[in-house]
């Protein structure tokens, strides 16, 4: 799978984003033999057209892979990659959220919809304004662990984020960096 960002703030974000990614090649994988394309040929390129094409047939991992095997013929990044504004990547990032969410044994309801919107917003984060960011890569590692915070959770730490100055969110690599910082004010 193709990790749009090389760099990862920390350890835990980085092993996270490479189980996902993971995932994704061996659900690709999977459905290349169950619709007999071989990797590498037209008929894989086909299929990933055809997956973009209906993401709501398959399952988001599914989606994600084939995306990222389609280069968006405007801007050339992989489809729905791109920066904002790119037509043909901003319709695809938007259509990937058709994509069926089945929620992993022993996670709690809609958790696999918090790991593909922090996966997303983690791969692609100059798609998204920089708090965002920082708090979907903080929150993956634990929304993959099965984690949810609660709403007033959330909200604590998404009050705590727009606290920050532009220098300090950049610089939040744990939870615990957060909190350190807020702790300051």
């Amino acid at each position: 799978m193709n990790i749009t960002r090389t760099r990862w703030r920390a350890p835990a974000l980085a092993e996270t984003v490479a189980a996902i990614a993971a995932e994704a090649d061996r659900a690709w994988e999977r459905t290349l033999a169950e619709w007999g394309a071989a990797p590498g040929t037209p008929a894989e390129r086909d299929l990933a057209a055809l997956v973009a094409d209906a993401p709501d047939r398959f399952e988001w991992r599914v989606v994600d892979a084939a995306l990222d095997l389609l280069a968006c013929p405007d801007c050339g990044a992989p489809l729905g990659s791109g920066e904002r504004g790119c037509g043909p990547c901003d319709l695809a990032d938007g259509n990937r959220y058709a994509a069926r969410e089945i929620d992993r044994p022993a996670v709690a309801p809609r958790n696999e919809h918090a790991v593909r919107v922090a996966w997303t917003v983690a791969r692609h984060p100059h798609r998204y304004a920089p708090r965002a960011v920082c708090g979907m890569e903080l929150s993956l590692p634990e929304v993959y662990a099965g984690r949810m915070p609660t709403t007033a959770q959330a909200q604590a730490y998404r009050r705590l984020i727009d606290g920050l100055t532009d220098a300090q969110v950049e610089s939040v690599a744990s939870l615990e960096d957060l909190l350190r910082l807020t702790a300051r004010r």
